[in-house]
């Protein structure tokens, strides 16, 4: 709350009214909170607004004008009782009546705390409030940072800044010392524990980065990040979800990020579209979506790539996989047997086809397929194709579909399609069983079967008409191995099934079991306890390559 002190020509008081909004008006309208009359005096003239760092006047008179400290302003503030500001002859005192600056919080109160025994409830409630504070002192670097950064994109349109024109380095210092020269114009109303740097950071990163991104991005412990709304943001961090203390400022923040990553790309995201799949420069995976389909505001979805590329080893290593079937998979991708990776969401499946296209032959030439470009191949002779949703227009939209069609013309020796998951199917299935030996693809299913029963349900989405008997036929001469992934409840990840289509007997395609995961229960930690087995079935092809004197291991096997 503020209050308006309104005196004429000779001192005299005209009116004084306390403001309870976060904004008021003077002018020679009634609507205004104070009617001041003259032939200077616009309808509406001032406007005043309670902000974080105090009380601002802006000038809304379209032409006549307001002095503070006889200088003439577009708008000005914080302002102070001792400031002289006059409008069309009259002089308005502003005071304020309820400190606005948020308390200070010291985070080292409980630095004093006595040295004696606490009880379970006094540690509790000493971890509680240490808790509270830091979630306080996160607050009011959100509220300061909010307000920065409105008072940025003010600064940057009373200077005419062209950001368009500069590179991004120069956009950072132009930005950064407009940013300085904000913080150095509040610092007596920033509370002590807000550092100017950190707020500077948050400020700039929001302007011209990622935001509230750009920390947890960082962070090579943390693999996805929700962002369900721009105050609650959620990470994956060893398989396990956790809200992070990290927020935007505003809605708009969120949807200025989305913005900078699509942008690049091509992509837009609007009403008419408001979802778009994308990712960062790393690689990353990200979903956006938006009102009016987000009710709590925008969403971002970002499944993170390690920095290091994941080999077998590092499988091993998380017990992902085990020796044998390592040396299996390899054998299956070297001797281009057609291979379907199947799980479900956050199972493992990109990151396990990226493993497996390490064993294709550096000497063969390679096409990707996918939906935003997510593989990174090794060999030194591959080609990535990337899908386009339709623009503006509604025209111009390139399915996985149509480039599994044309890749198929670019005398491809693998294609890789990073995941069917409609029409596309149809087209994967001809490949496999036209001579193009050892794709490799992924989709979502629970197990090696029901992935097969997803196999001819998206082949009918192709729309072809077609008896699921030919379907079947297909599936069953082109698909060679289903390796199923899967992701318990702890976070971990494993293959749980290697399997064998051996072809079709009575209408119903055959699984031979190669290898499993057999689990043992939990460990003291609620691990998952298990160990991978061998069923005993040796698979068809490892007998043809032993008839034909090529060096196999036939104990991976043995049960």
């Amino acid at each position: 709350m503020f209050e308006l002190k309104v005196l004429d020509k000779k001192g005299r008081e005209v009116e004084t009214v306390r403001c309870g909004a976060d904004a008021c008006e003077i002018g020679s309208s009634r609507d205004g909170i104070i009617r001041i009359r003259g032939w200077r005096v616009s309808p509406r003239h001032a406007r005043f607004t309670r902000e974080l760092a105090g009380i601002f006047i802006e000038d809304v008179s379209n032409g006549n004008g307001i002095t503070v400290n006889d200088t003439l302003i577009e708008r000005h503030g914080p302002v102070s009782e001792q400031d002289l500001i006059m409008i069309g002859g009259y002089q308005v005192i502003v005071k304020l009546i309820e400190d606005t600056q948020v308390s200070a919080i010291d985070p080292n109160d409980l630095a004093g705390t006595p040295a004696v025994e606490l009880t379970e409830e006094g540690k509790l409630a000493v971890s509680q409030k240490l808790s509270q504070e830091k979630r306080d002192l996160r607050d009011q670097y959100m509220e300061w940072a909010k307000y920065i950064h409105q008072e940025l994109l003010r600064q940057m349109d009373l200077r005419r800044m062209h950001i368009d024109e500069l590179t991004p380095a120069m956009v950072r210092e132009q930005l950064s010392g407009l940013v300085d020269e904000i913080i150095a114009s509040i610092a007596s109303q920033l509370p002590e524990q807000v550092k100017h740097a950190d707020l500077s950071k948050i400020v700039l990163d929001e302007a011209i980065g990622l935001g509230a991104l750009e920390e947890l991005l960082a962070n090579q412990d943390i693999t996805e990040v929700m962002v369900n709304a721009y105050n609650d943001i959620y990470i994956e961090k060893a398989g396990q979800l956790t809200k992070s203390e990290v927020t935007f400022t505003s809605d708009a923040a969120v949807m200025s990020t989305i913005e900078r990553i699509i942008s690049p790309l091509g992509r837009r995201i609007d009403e008419s579209s408001p979802m778009v799949d994308a990712r960062l420069a790393d690689g990353s995976r990200v979903n956006a979506i938006i009102p009016p389909l987000a009710l709590k505001g925008p969403c971002i979805t970002i499944r993170k790539f390690s920095d290091k590329k994941l080999t077998d080893r590092d499988l091993i290593a998380y017990a992902t996989i085990n020796e044998s079937m390592v040396s299996f998979v390899r054998m299956c991708v070297e001797q281009k047997k057609n291979i379907i990776v199947s799980g479900g969401t956050g199972s493992g499946k990109t990151t396990l086809l990226n493993i497996l296209s390490n064993y294709i032959p550096a000497a063969e030439r390679v096409i990707t397929v996918e939906d935003a470009a997510e593989l990174k191949l090794v060999q030194p002779h591959v080609v990535s194709l990337e899908a386009r949703p339709a623009n503006m227009e509604g025209r111009g939209q390139v399915t996985i579909r149509d480039l599994v069609k044309n890749c198929l013309r670019m005398r491809p020796d693998r294609i890789v399609v990073g995941e069917c998951r409609g029409g596309e199917a149809l087209d994967m299935l001809q490949a496999m069983n036209t001579g193009h030996d050892g794709s490799l693809t992924t989709a979502h299913a629970n197990t090696p079967r029901d992935m097969l029963r997803r196999m001819e349900v998206m082949v009918l989405m192709a729309g072809m008409d077609l008896p699921v008997s030919a379907i079947r036929e297909q599936i069953a001469s082109a698909v060679h191995i289903v390796i199923q992934q899967s992701r318990f409840g702890d976070g971990s990840r494993k293959i749980t099934n290697i399997s064998e289509i051996t072809g079709l007997e009575s209408g119903t395609i055959q699984l031979n079991e190669i290898f499993r995961f057999q689990q043992d229960g939990f460990d003291e930690n609620g691990r998952i306890k298990g160990n991978f087995v061998a069923t005993g079935m040796v698979p068809k092809f490892y007998e043809e390559l032993q008839a034909r004197g090529i060096a196999v291991d036939m104990s991976i096997f043995q049960s």
